[in-house]
């Protein structure tokens, strides 16, 4: 084990420890969260290094958290919507980043992963002497060295949060399923804050990016949508990335000229900042996507345009699904009604002091 710096006068003899992550989403991230954090708290310094792929934008999203001691992007395999060869794919590419893992001198790996690979790197060329996973396959349990074996989730929800539980569970270092919770970056409350000054109230966000096709409501949803709400004097920000302004700007083109001042179009944010937008809303509205689960994350009241989808289910009190046999089933007049129920609920929502839904999250079913 490495040489442990000294804390209150006495060694701290907890490991050096980095937490993976191999899924490639923001709402993935989300959802190991606040697992990563237990984690860091039995080791060295209460820190950890996180190792995800650089699409989860985790220094976006956990660069500000006094237990994230650094985050390194294990580039293996983007989406093949980035177009482009990641840094560590090919034959080479682990070996490339166990090299990198290896100079950090860790003293433990914690895989939220199934895969062989990872454990590989870290054993053969990483040389972390500490190694814990699920174990679910023959050879990833030949790889590592700690921890029960932890049979993977076979229900019928999105499993990933689920998977993450488990292995929390099984290893002490949660003692319930922990609901994703993500904090804000002061400074971009502070400018998020400002830009919305002038927006109506309720203000509600609509998250109109989506990594799928399958999963995208469409335009001619979302401009229905936000007329609908607009139309009663409510504040709409149409909230996404570069991919986006195209959707925005038709969506801002169809509306009637009067509502266009009560609506706001942001695709060009950076990540804490959407973040901010996010917690400052009274409801997000979206398909399911990062944003969304972030939205949930830092207390605003979330509706999920799913469709016949897997559900959701790590966050019973902000996330509402909008489910239906076909997702161009869900209109816009329903999920308005489900909105609406929250239009005397006080202003100010935020990460510290979340509105939350006035009813337990369930499935609505839109048939």
């Amino acid at each position: 084990m490495n040489a442990c710096p000294r804390v209150g006068g006495r060694p701290d003899t907890r490991p050096k420890t980095a937490v993976h992550m191999r899924h490639n989403g923001m709402g993935d991230l989300v959802w190991h969260a606040e697992y990563f954090r237990l984690v860091a708290a039995t080791s060295r310094d209460g820190q950890v290094t996180v190792v995800v792929p650089p699409s989860a934008r985790a220094l976006d999203l956990l660069g500000h958290e006094p237990w994230v001691r650094e985050v390194l992007d294990y580039d293996r395999r983007p989406r093949r919507s980035e177009g482009r060869t990641g840094r560590h794919s090919g034959l080479f590419g682990p070996l490339r980043f166990g090299a990198e893992l290896a100079t950090r001198q860790l003293d433990r790996m914690v895989l939220f992963s199934d895969r062989p690979g990872r454990a590989l790197v870290a054993c053969l060329r990483a040389g972390i002497p500490t190694r814990i996973g699920f174990g679910s396959t023959w050879l990833q349990r030949r790889l590592l060295t700690d921890g029960p074996r932890v049979p993977l989730y076979r229900g019928t929800a999105v499993g990933l949060y689920h998977d993450a539980t488990a292995l929390a569970l099984a290893n002490g270092w949660s003692h319930m399923p922990m609901v994703p919770r993500l904090t804000v970056r002061p400074e971009a409350m502070h400018r998020m804050r400002a830009r919305l000054a002038g927006m109506p109230w309720p203000l509600h966000v609509l998250a109109i990016g989506a990594s799928e096709s399958y999963k995208q409501w469409g335009t001619r949803r979302f401009t229905a949508l936000t007329q609908l709400l607009a139309t009663r004097g409510h504040g709409v920000v149409l909230l996404g990335g570069p991919a986006e302004t195209g959707l925005s700007l038709e969506i801002l083109t169809a509306l009637p000229a009067v509502l266009r001042s009560r609506v706001l179009a942001l695709t060009d944010l950076p990540v804490p900042d959407s973040v901010a937008v996010l917690s400052l809303a009274q409801t997000c509205i979206g398909n399911d996507t990062g944003m969304s689960n972030i939205a949930a994350a830092v207390g605003t009241s979330t509706y999920i345009v799913l469709g016949p989808r897997p559900p959701l289910d790590h966050d019973p009190v902000h996330i509402t699904l909008l489910q239906a046999p076909a997702l161009e089933d869900i209109r816009a007049e329903q999920v308005l009604e489900q909105v609406l129920k929250l239009r005397d609920a006080p202003r100010g929502a935020s990460s510290v002091e979340p509105v939350e839904a006035t009813t337990p999250s369930r499935p609505i079913n839109a048939t």
